[in-house]
């Protein structure tokens, strides 16, 4: 049933019920729910179980007004209403009213599901973030999946997102990755006696080094042009040129997935415009600071934290945790209302300290500012056994290398490679589960033709849809005006009723931050077509039937369409 449709029967209760709790305090919301067993009708309330006893009423003579008062006004929304038990208000919604969907679907295409709840207000996705000391790992592809799905959710719901990217190229882990791409030009490798203890030992450190000595230039999204001195003393230019370097190397990652950013923020800009130290000042101003053992500290109890946090460190240097403080209070300055941080499970001690920061310095900023969705880790499994994933030592499974192993030998109409298949498989993959939840993802399922792999199986429903408009060879744009009244089997009924939940599901993954219902959803109305293509046939002779189902067939591919664009997944008319 369409949102708006579920809202008229509402009114239509709560206009029965006015006369009914007139002269009483009583404010009483109305919840529709389907019932377990569809014999029972389309929608079930127990609104006069909930109100007989306030109104010291027998609760099955309550339901029967309430009855009798909704279905005088019920229009051609409702065909009929019974009661069940001891007061279970059962109806069964019209025909046409379930069938309507159709041309609301046709009408709306591309904006079937959207709304304009957000209002234009200004909302931050904050994902991926990944520290520029190496390619874009599995992990950060489930952040890019998870945080890019989530602000196309709030985007279809009006809301005006930014998406931002957020890169640490501050503090011991640059310093690092400039120590290990020094230690590689001066001709050390890892296990040599003058290789460093914490250096990083992938590969691409030697190439980055490789570059470095032969003078290169190279560039990321954002930033000026860094050219190589050559010098392997010069260790400032070694570090600027192998942090540009990586983020370049990321920014082709993030291109391969196909996720775009609006803005990308340097930790290191934190410092330069003094906004670190801007918000150590606020928070010793503000009284929420202490000097103990030579370092600063934040009453961070005072906000539920555990125990009190160090800011300043004895030897001058912030703890990690206080950046994050003066890079969330930029975003609020900023005019976001509302952020969302996107990030690994690893961060979950973070929270706490961050929130107490941000409510120390007074600044009206909100209890709970900003929204955390944390994800937990995602095991390979590659020809039957685990990748196994060792960043230290530089064996780590990229993003690249998921998409590449997942397009297979896919190659597009030129005859060249195409990766869209790697591509819609990871990112269907990766949002498939809720992110609190630990994830196997399977490159042999991925690559596999089958109903168990589901990115296959929702993309066939939409080619297999594809073909049955191809075969038809008419006027599509002559659906919209078609008598659906036809489409009454059970087959059509489940489809029908599949195609009205989607606005109400993407409403449902939004408040719950839960994108992974939308893969859920596209999964079961994929099941449903395959379900209704094997049980019915489409192109009869009898013309009244054969169009109702071809409009049917349109709606059925407009929302997978709509579906899949939002999570950044391709449509393909043909497998």
């Amino acid at each position: 049933m369409l949102a708006s449709q579920k809202q008229q029967i509402v009114d239509l209760f709560q206009a029965a019920l006015a006369p009914i709790i007139a002269g009483t305090e009583l404010q009483p919301n109305v919840v529709l729910e389907r019932p377990r067993d569809p014999a029972h009708g389309d929608i079930a309330c127990n609104i006069a179980m909930q109100l007989a006893k306030p109104l010291k009423k027998n609760p099955r003579e309550l339901a029967q007004a309430i009855v009798a008062a909704v279905l005088a006004n019920k229009g051609e929304l409702i065909e009929s209403a019974d009661i069940a038990g001891p007061g279970f208000i059962n109806l069964r919604v019209a025909a046409a009213a379930k069938q309507a969907v159709v041309k609301t679907v046709l009408a709306e295409t591309a904006q079937f599901g959207k709304s304009n709840v957000g209002a234009g207000k200004k909302v931050m996705v904050e994902f991926v973030s990944a520290n520029p000391t190496g390619p874009l790992h599995v992990g950060h592809g489930r952040q890019g999946a998870l945080g890019d799905a989530m602000a196309s959710l709030l985007a279809a719901q009006g809301y005006d997102v930014t998406r931002e990217f957020y890169y640490n190229d501050a503090g011991v882990q640059i310093g690092n990755l400039a120590l290990s791409v020094q230690a590689r030009a001066r001709g050390f490798k890892p296990g040599d006696a003058g290789w460093p203890e914490s250096a990083y030992n992938g590969d691409y450190i030697a190439d980055i080094a490789a570059d470095f000595l032969q003078k290169k230039t190279v560039s990321a999204s954002d930033g000026a042009p860094v050219a190589a001195s050559g010098d392997v003393d010069d260790i400032e230019s070694i570090r600027k040129f192998a942090v540009t370097y990586l983020r370049h190397e990321q920014d082709l990652d993030l291109l391969a997935f196909g996720v775009k950013f609006d803005n990308y923020y340097l930790e290191s800009s934190l410092y330069t415009e003094g906004k670190v130290a801007s918000a150590v000042d606020a928070l010793v101003k503000a009284g929420k600071t202490y000097e103990q053992d030579g370092a600063l500290w934040l009453r961070t109890t005072e906000y539920g934290d555990d125990k009190d946090r160090v800011m300043k460190k004895s030897d001058g240097t912030y703890t990690y945790f206080v950046p994050d403080v003066a890079y969330h209070i930029t975003k609020w300055q900023r005019g976001y209302g509302k952020v969302i941080n996107v990030q690994g499970s690893d961060h979950h001690g973070t929270i706490a300290r961050v929130r107490a920061g941000l409510q120390a310095v007074d600044m009206g900023i909100p209890q709970g500012y900003p929204d955390y969705v944390l994800h937990k880790m995602v095991t390979v499994m590659k020809n039957g056994e685990e990748v196994k994933i060792s960043k230290r030592a530089g064996s780590y499974v990229t993003v690249r290398d998921l998409i590449e192993w997942s397009a297979g030998d896919a190659v597009n109409e030129q005859g060249e490679r195409d990766l869209t298949r790697g591509r819609d498989a990871v990112r269907f993959f990766l949002i498939s589960r809720k992110a609190d939840t630990e994830f196997t993802f399977d490159v042999d399922l991925a690559l596999s033709q089958s109903d168990e792999n589901p990115v296959y199986y929702v993309q066939y429903a939409h080619a297999r849809i594809c073909s049955v408009m191809a075969q038809w060879g008419g006027d599509e744009t002559t659906l919209n005006n078609v008598d659906v009244s036809p489409l009454t089997s059970p087959r059509e009924a489940a489809l029908l009723a599949k195609l009205a939940e989607y606005p109400e599901m993407l409403q449902k993954a939004l408040d719950e931050l839960g994108p992974h219902q939308v893969a859920f959803y596209l999964r079961d109305l994929a099941g449903e077509l395959h379900s209704y293509y094997n049980a019915e046939r489409v192109l009869v002779d009898d013309v009244s039937i054969k169009m109702a189902r071809l409009a049917l067939m349109c709606a059925t591919r407009q929302v997978l369409r709509n579906g899949l664009a939002l999570i950044g997944v391709s449509a393909p008319a043909r497998m």
